[in-house]
C-alpha cells in the first residue's frame, strides 16, 4: 500500500490506519516498544531476519507518522533509543482487538488442521 494513502483525507479510516502499519515489521516493532524504550540493536536481536537497513527505514517512517519517539543520548558512543509516543500507544491499543481476532483465527486453523489429520474410523 502506498504511504501516500496514510495521508489521503479521502480514504476510509481503516485504510489510513493500515497504511501506517503496512509492512512486515511495523506491527512487531509496535509490540516490542509497548514494553518500553529499546535500542536499535536490541530490536534487531529480538526480531531475527530484520536487517539494519529495513529497521532504520521502518523506524524513520514510524517516527514521521508520529508513532515513535527517537532519543539520542549525548554520550560516546552515541546511544539511541526508540519509544512509543502517546499516538503510538493509542494505535497499539486500537490494534489489540484485531490481535485477539488473529489469535482466534490461528486457533481455528490449527483445530481444522488437526481434524484433517485424524485417521478416519
Amino acid at each position: 500500500m502506498a504511504r501516500s494513502r496514510a495521508q489521503d483525507p479521502n480514504v476510509c479510516g481503516v485504510t489510513a490506519a493500515i497504511a501506517v502499519i503496512d509492512g512486515k515489521w511495523k506491527t512487531s516493532l509496535l509490540w516490542m516498544l509497548e514494553s518500553g524504550p529499546r535500542r536499535p540493536g536490541e530490536l534487531r536481536r529480538l526480531l531475527p531476519g530484520l536487517s539494519e537497513k529495513v529497521l532504520t527505514q521502518a523506524l524513520r517512517e514510524m517516527e514521521a507518522d508520529g508513532l515513535v519517539h527517537r532519543e539520542v543520548h549525548d554520550v560516546l558512543p552515541l546511544k539511541t533509543e526508540y519509544s512509543l509516543t502517546e499516538f503510538g500507544r493509542d494505535l497499539s491499543q486500537a490494534l489489540a482487538p484485531l490481535s485477539d481476532w488473529g489469535h482466534r483465527r490461528l486457533d481455528r486453523l490449527a483445530a481444522e488442521h488437526s481434524e484433517q489429520e485424524r485417521p478416519a474410523s
